[in-house]
């Protein structure tokens, strides 16, 4: 246990090292409207951070979360658009635009996870080929146009403030609240966590391994809706392409942040800290002006050499 809190212990330290670092030596990173960029890339990266940390805390994958943000995302325009919207007034192209987001994410999330545990099916190829489904379905839908003429009060959403607190900080709070009560407070929490660690022994011991597949699954699907909702308002238009390029960036919040790749280790604190350093580093190495391409080589490395770091220190753990 002391050797787990020391490892977490360095992630924090070499986070807030680099933070500095970065503030040191990249143009305007140290700046107010720097800042509240990090800020607003932060807490939608650690919503879906935090549900990948769910599925892999039970030793799978969800590969399809870019999708589901992109059809998300559609459907969402679909709904709250002033040019396809069968809702005449505002408010409530706003509130049936939501519920449509996040029902269309669990409902992917709860296919993902029926064909895991109903059919057995490795999460790799589930998950993989949903994310080539759903991605084709959201271009083929919009015939790779976005959804312009979104309500003003729902591109104003991330803006506004709840109680002092800006709304995806609040959200993000509460979520991450509502994760830590779930893995530690509760039987579905046990579950989780017995079912990465061994599923067939969890299986004997009397735990409902489907429905906890189905749970984390479905768990990961909204947090692909959350983040579309914060996502779409904030690029003030629904695309069939929105997300693509942040796969790496959330399973990498997880695999930094510390949790196993081979499930039954992790938690929801690891996960903040891992989806802080991912923001950061992403936001800096932008500053700098790097390639899109070098930006993705860079990430790949430190997660790659993250996740054999982790590795080893398991084996470590476990011989000891």
């Amino acid at each position: 246990m002391k050797q787990r809190l020391q490892s977490i212990s360095g992630i924090t330290y070499v986070c807030v090292v680099y933070y500095v670092l970065a503030a040191l030596v990249t143009p305007g990173f140290f700046s107010i409207n720097n800042t509240w960029n990090l800020l607003y890339n932060f807490f939608p990266l650690l919503i879906l951070a935090g549900g990948q940390t769910y599925v892999m805390l039970t030793a799978g994958i969800d590969l399809s979360i870019t999708s589901i943000i992109a059809v998300c995302s559609v459907v969402g325009g679909f709904v709250m658009s002033a040019d396809t919207t069968p809702f005449a007034s505002e408010g409530s192209m706003i509130f049936f635009g939501i519920i449509a987001m996040l029902l269309t994410g669990v409902a992917i999330g709860l296919f993902n996870g029926l064909s895991v545990a109903s059919f057995q099916m490795p999460a790799f190829m589930v998950t993989l080929t949903t994310m080539m489904i759903f991605s084709g379905f959201a271009v083929w839908l919009t015939q790779s146009q976005n959804i312009y003429n979104l309500p003003e009060a729902f591109v104003d959403f991330p803006y506004r403030s709840v109680l002092g607190l800006p709304t995806p900080v609040l959200i993000g709070i509460v979520l991450v609240l509502l994760g830590y009560l779930l893995l530690r407070r509760t039987i579905w929490g046990e579950w989780i966590y017995a079912v990465g660690a061994n599923r067939a022994a969890a299986t004997v011991s009397g735990v409902n391994v489907g429905k906890t597949l189905l749970l984390v699954y479905a768990m990961s699907g909204l947090s692909g809706g959350i983040a579309a909702i914060f996502y779409t308002a904030r690029l003030e238009t629904g695309s069939p392409v929105m997300g693509q390029n942040i796969l790496l960036d959330v399973i990498g919040a997880v695999v930094i942040g510390g949790t196993s790749l081979f499930g039954g280790r992790g938690k929801i604190s690891w996960t903040i800290t891992g989806a802080l350093f991912m923001t950061i580093l992403d936001n800096s190495l932008n500053l700098l002006g790097l390639s899109f391409f070098l930006i993705m080589i860079i990430k790949g490395i430190i997660i790659l050499g993250t996740a054999v770091f982790n590795r080893l220190q398991e084996r470590r753990w476990t011989s000891a």
